[in-house]
């Protein structure tokens, strides 16, 4: 997941907003910390359950990190609470358990499911569908 993260934060840029959706331990923090390392931000990376949102500025001039997780937020105006949208252009914002709250935060998203096996090595399956003009022409595989 890791791995993917550094590769996916490649395509990244300011105002783009990922949602993630996945059980608890599918790898939605850990894909968060490889784009993190992709886009050289300030770290470490770590959930931000109890905080629902940090910001990770950058150390190479490219665009900070915004790394929410609305898992307890309790509908789309304590998200919008947050002021996400007054950093939403210059930075890459990642909403972790965004379903169904986070989309309208822009008109182009990456939207992403992330699944895992039950077996040893717990392999990893990510959906991902791009949502908008911005991602229309990418193809993104997570292998």
């Amino acid at each position: 997941m890791r791995e993917f993260g550094v590769r996916l934060a490649g395509l990244l840029r300011p105002g783009d907003l990922v949602v993630m959706t996945g059980h608890l331990g599918a790898g939605k923090t850990t894909l968060t910390q490889g784009i993190g390392e992709g886009l050289k931000v300030r770290g470490p990376v770590t959930s931000p359950t109890f905080v629902i949102a940090r910001v990770h500025p950058s150390l190479a001039a490219g665009p900070p990190l915004v790394h929410v997780d609305a898992y307890r937020l309790g509908g789309f105006a304590e998200l919008d609470d947050l002021d996400l949208d007054a950093s939403l252009d210059e930075s890459v914002t990642i909403v972790e358990w965004g379903e169904g709250l986070a989309e309208g935060l822009a008109d182009d998203r990456l939207e992403m499911i992330i699944s895992r096996g039950d077996g040893p090595g717990e392999e990893r399956e990510v959906k991902i569908v791009g949502v908008g003009r911005r991602w229309s022409d990418l193809d993104l595989h997570a292998d």
